[in-house]
């Protein structure tokens, strides 16, 4: 079991999904999709250092970030369709769902929990993943940060998903695997569980406001133990 396992002072009755890198092992795609556009315009690749920078950041906030630092005289709208568009070619073939998170994801439907999914992702990417997974029919509610003001690490995106589902953001936790999204959910007021991809110890301050923190990320997650400590808070 994770760090910070303490009995919640509020019932937990909705739980809401980050999809990249939480749910579904997309990164390493989106880390090929960015290569074949940086290819194209001369950029050379990411390092490790800068493909942890991005992780849990939108698609537009990373495109912004990287047009600023090259000086790319190509629009915003034409660089994020690119990326997306490079980044469906390859999810469609190769898009991975953790087996220990679906476990977790049907233990929480048999106990009648309220679900969501509230990602960087565009709508678009978001249904096509859901599609490709068969992961749709787990949900209740699907939220793209382009349906809200600001992107994590801002909480616009749980707050609508809360607001969507019909439940107080107190009742509400958040499965997280990035530094961004564990900062908006706790600035959203809510309950969070966090698996760190692509982090090592030590970790930044806001991993640890995680109120459940798994340091080996998703291979140190077990549905059961989590579903443990969901029921001891609901």
């Amino acid at each position: 079991m994770g760090k910070n396992s303490e009995v919640l002072k509020h019932k937990v009755k909705a739980v809401i999904f980050d999809l990249d890198g939480t749910l579904v092992d997309s990164e390493p795609n989106y880390s090929k999709a960015d290569d074949v556009l940086f290819e194209e315009y001369g950029i050379p690749a990411l390092s490790e250092d800068m493909k942890k920078k991005y992780v849990g950041i939108g698609t537009l906030e990373m495109m912004e970030d990287v047009k600023k630092i090259y000086g790319m005289n190509e629009s915003i709208d034409i660089l994020v369709a690119k990326k997306n568009k490079y980044y469906l070619e390859i999810a469609k073939k190769n898009t991975i769902v953790f087996p220990e998170m679906y476990r977790f994801l049907q233990l929480l439907k048999e106990n009648n929990y309220l679900l969501a999914i509230a990602s960087g992702s565009s709508s678009e990417i978001i249904d096509i993943i859901l599609a490709i997974t068969n992961l749709r029919e787990y949900f209740d509610v699907i939220v793209s940060a382009d349906e809200v003001e600001k992107g994590k690490p801002a909480p616009d995106v749980f707050w609508e998903a809360a607001k969507r589902l019909g439940v107080p953001f107190k009742n509400c936790l958040v499965m997280e695997d990035s530094v961004h999204g564990v900062e908006a959910a706790k600035r959203a007021s809510m309950y969070c569980m966090a698996l760190p991809y692509m982090m090592e110890e030590p970790f930044d301050d806001s991993f640890l406001m995680a109120d459940l923190l798994f340091k080996q990320g998703i291979s140190e997650f077990r549905s059961e133990d989590a579903m443990e400590w969901l029921r001891k808070n609901s």
